[in-house]
């Protein structure tokens, strides 16, 4: 299996996943007390070059999905400079197994697509990821969350980028409305 078919795999599972949803429980509430909606950043990604910006919205109680632009832009500190760029999309979905989306303890698969380029030349890479963590919405406003899994990533170009089973971490900042 290619990466391009694996990409275009779990993408379509995670653009289907609201919709699966929405078929086994009803819409949450509109007079909802708690935050529907985060817009995160991952502070140990952007560190290390890969920089996401997560639009998060709960479809019900049980699922959030979240999309949102990916860029690699630098190499990490103290490792050899490689000097390509990437830029994408990323795309995710997060189950929470006790109804509190999108605070609380989840499991989520996600992709990121994404072009790289390096001088004149351009490739195509990305990433599969499967996580668990957890997501604390604090004072309503205030989003801190933290998880960890495992992915396959092709973000390669010209022997440029890694390619291979790797852990996956997830941190994030943000704010929830």
């Amino acid at each position: 299996m290619t990466l391009r078919s694996c990409l275009s795999s779990c993408l379509c599972v995670v653009s289907m996943s609201p919709a699966l949803a929405w078929a086994d429980e009803p819409a949450a509430s509109e007079d909802h007390d708690s935050p529907r909606w985060t817009l995160q950043i991952d502070p140990l990604t952007t560190y290390l070059g890969y920089v996401h910006l997560q639009v998060e919205y709960a479809v019900t109680d049980h699922v959030s999905v979240y999309a949102g632009p990916h860029a690699r832009l630098f190499s990490p500190p103290g490792l050899d400079r490689e000097d390509y760029i990437g830029l994408g999309a990323e795309v995710g979905v997060r189950a929470f197994p006790w109804g509190s989306a999108p605070q609380g303890a989840w499991v989520q698969a996600r992709a990121v697509a994404a072009r790289l380029m390096e001088g004149d030349d351009s490739a195509f890479g990305g990433y599969i990821s499967g996580l668990v963590g957890y997501t604390w919405v604090l004072g309503d406003a205030f989003v801190l969350s933290g998880g960890a899994g495992a992915q396959y990533i092709h973000y390669t170009i010209n022997g440029l980028g890694p390619q291979g089973v790797f852990p996956a971490l997830h941190t994030a900042l943000g704010v929830a409305f």
